[in-house]
């Protein structure tokens, strides 16, 4: 009930701001999910290896942070509204390129440069869409703007199996250059953020401001990359190599599989949405250190379960846990950001602790040969279980040391 009461709590901007950002986010990410389906026809295609081709997600992943960084500070000097038509329009044709890549040195580039509009949207957006909402409403909709990346997944795979085999990967690119549409929504139904348009009246020289900011709170900075890296290292250590668990060691078929992660998506989506509405009432900083509490507790069943039944019960509740922490994340990285550089410093952080995380599944592969068995296969249970639970015990430490702004008054 409290969750309706805060939908109708909106005003008709508010609506259109959200499910602006919500969507650009969650386009986003269906562009970049796109790829992961089509990795084999498209090695086939330029001639080269799986592992090869791989680079092309490594690159994405390593331009996030330069992404972030230009569009943050185009959104703090210029607005928040414009740079994130921008961005959308960037991406989108970086998308469509990607279909038209003559050859793989070509694709790199395409996707290289996806990964700087990539890296640029989800700061404009938290940041727009936090700076719109009221006070009250920001922990439950911080938990939904999240889980538009799970949403994204689950959209790349509806498309991937309608189109795909009709049109193969090529078609696939295509189709990713729809987002560029959401632009002309933004433009006709959605106002710059009204946090910015105010700091604006009271700003004179923003580059001079800008440094400042730097200068005084770069050991905050400093803290919330280190506490990005913790969170981004969670979430990749419980999905990355999950599937990869499922198949080579459970040995359970495609349908089981893909079973499994529709169902611990859903898990995800629910718990982001829900706790990030109880972060509200909770706290920020309590609410994820319950959620990594929670998650060592579930360490057993998620991958020590003897039946399928109760390792897909395990895999929808580890996904609630850690997508729950994750639902925390917008609201509280814009609660602690200083107002001149709150289109910069979210992102930025953000994508910066993606990048320093980006090896978990190699170190994951790694611990899972040091736990092989009598005949040489690799335990990858073991890996997932250990690497969890030291991440669910660093996030906890470094949510328990951190500050916490919950309320604050943009």
């Amino acid at each position: 009930m409290e969750a309706i009461r805060l939908f109708k709590l909106l005003d008709r901007n508010q609506r259109n701001t959200f499910a602006a950002c919500f969507l650009g986010w969650a386009l986003d990410a269906f562009d970049f999910f796109l790829l992961t389906f089509v990795l084999v026809p498209m090695a086939h295609d330029f001639r080269t290896t799986v592992a090869d081709l791989s680079y092309a997600i490594t690159i994405t992943l390593a331009m996030r942070p330069v992404g972030a960084f230009i569009f943050g500070l185009l959104g703090d000097r210029f607005g928040r509204r414009i740079p994130l038509m921008i961005d959308i329009i960037f991406y989108s044709m970086m998308e469509l390129l990607t279909a038209f890549s003559p050859n793989f040195s070509v694709l790199l580039i395409f996707r290289a440069l996806y990964g700087i509009g990539m890296g640029g949207e989800w700061g404009l957006g938290a940041s727009l869409a936090m700076e719109t909402l009221p006070i009250e409403a920001r922990g439950l909709f911080s938990g939904i703007l999240q889980q538009g990346y799970a949403f994204g997944y689950l959209l790349a795979a509806v498309v991937y199996w309608m189109v795909f085999p009709f049109f193969g990967w090529r078609g696939l690119f295509v189709a990713g250059a729809l987002p560029a549409i959401l632009v002309l929504y933004i433009r006709a139904r959605v106002p710059e953020s009204p946090a910015w348009l105010r700091r604006q009246h009271m700003t004179a020289d923003f580059w001079r401001e800008l440094l400042i900011v730097l200068k005084r709170h770069w050991g905050l900075f400093l803290y919330v990359v280190a506490l990005m890296t913790a969170f981004n290292a969670m979430s990749h250590g419980t999905q990355d190599m999950y599937q990869t668990f499922l198949g080579e060691q459970r040995h359970y078929d495609v349908t089981q599989k893909a079973a499994t992660g529709i169902i611990y998506a859903f898990g995800a989506i629910c718990g982001g949405t829900i706790i990030g509405h109880l972060s509200q009432k909770w706290g920020r900083r309590r609410s994820m250190i319950l959620c990594a509490a929670l998650g060592i507790v579930l360490i057993p069943l998620w991958v020590f379960s003897p039946g399928y039944t109760l390792l897909v019960i395990g895999g929808f509740a580890m996904q609630f846990m850690v997508q729950g922490a994750w639902g925390v994340v917008p609201v509280h990285l814009n609660e602690l950001s200083p107002d001149a550089v709150r289109g910069t410093f979210p992102g930025f952080a953000y994508q910066l602790g993606n990048l320093f995380a980006a090896n978990t599944a190699v170190v994951e592969a790694q611990l899972a040969y040091h736990f092989c068995d009598a005949n040489g296969h690799p335990d990858y249970a073991k890996a997932l279980a250990l690497f969890a639970f030291l991440i669910f015990l660093m996030l906890i430490l470094l949510a328990a040391i951190g500050p916490e702004k919950l309320g604050k008054k943009f």
